[in-house]
């Protein structure tokens, strides 16, 4: 007789399950990224000996919404009669690994206007989120506490209910902003110690998935050293953004995190 043990899953991942059949729909273009990261890693670990408050991936949503704000239209939202909304602010959501009923699930938290923000701000918000104590349904949101009996009742209802709600937050970009941000970053590559890409589902037309760092050769000063690479993917939504000003927008943000921006 086989022999198992049965884990009730918490009902914050009926919205992973949502999120993925969403995504599923999303006409995303990729982009796998492998760029130098050593002289912001030496920045920050000297910063963070000096007592700055800070880690690399506060750092990198700071250089990732300061890029976007010299590319608007990158995390734009398509609005009724073929118009597109470029907000000027970029609220980031983050997902971030909590404790739920036992079991270890991704919960979101959403970073608002990181772009007017220090990276100590963003550091500082991130903690916050993370050690915020999980008491219910109320909390499946780390921003913010909602209505506990509105997100049971939510997590409660059949999918094709629950589709109905999030294609009515999705219709309007200033609710869909409101709820869930204008860009997701996931860091989830960060916690392998092997060379990785993340390809995340997402509801978000700009997606970054942080992936790992790892030591490999690399031409640097027409020279072949060891530095630090972090693989990084982009994931555009094809019917908000076409494909040069998406190569454009890439381009300038390998310079800004080579060069260690705002470090």
């Amino acid at each position: 007789m086989n022999s198992f043990e049965l884990y009730r899953y918490p009902k914050s991942r009926l919205a992973t399950f949502d999120v993925g059949r969403i995504g599923n729909k999303k006409h995303h273009i990729a982009g796998l990224l492998e760029i130098d990261v050593s002289l912001a890693r030496e920045k920050i670990r000297s910063a963070i000996k000096s007592g700055r408050k800070i880690s690399f991936t506060s750092w990198m949503l700071k250089v990732i919404s300061n890029t976007i704000v010299q590319n608007r239209l990158i995390h734009s939202i398509n609005h009724k009669k073929r118009t597109q909304v470029a907000f000027n602010d970029v609220d980031i959501s983050i997902p971030l690994e909590r404790e739920v009923d036992g079991v270890r699930v991704p919960l979101a938290t959403v970073i608002r206007k990181t772009n007017t923000k220090t990276i100590e701000e963003i550091h500082g918000e991130i903690r916050k989120a993370s050690s915020r104590q999980i008491s219910g349904e109320k909390d499946y949101v780390l921003e913010k506490r909602g209505s506990e009996a509105l997100n049971r009742l939510f997590f409660n209802l059949p999918q094709f209910l629950r589709m109905m709600i999030w294609r009515y937050l999705l219709s309007n970009p200033f609710v869909r902003k409101d709820t869930m941000g204008t860009v997701m970053v996931t860091n989830i590559g960060t916690a392998g110690k092997f060379p990785v890409w993340i390809l995340p589902k997402s509801i978000h037309n700009l997606c970054i998935g942080i992936g790992s760092i790892s030591k490999k050769p690399w031409v640097h000063d027409n020279k072949i050293v060891i530095r630090e690479i972090l693989n990084l993917t982009l994931l555009f939504d094809h019917d908000v953004v076409d494909g040069m000003p998406a190569a454009r927008f890439t381009d300038k943000l390998v310079k800004n995190i080579e060069q260690a921006m705002d470090l």
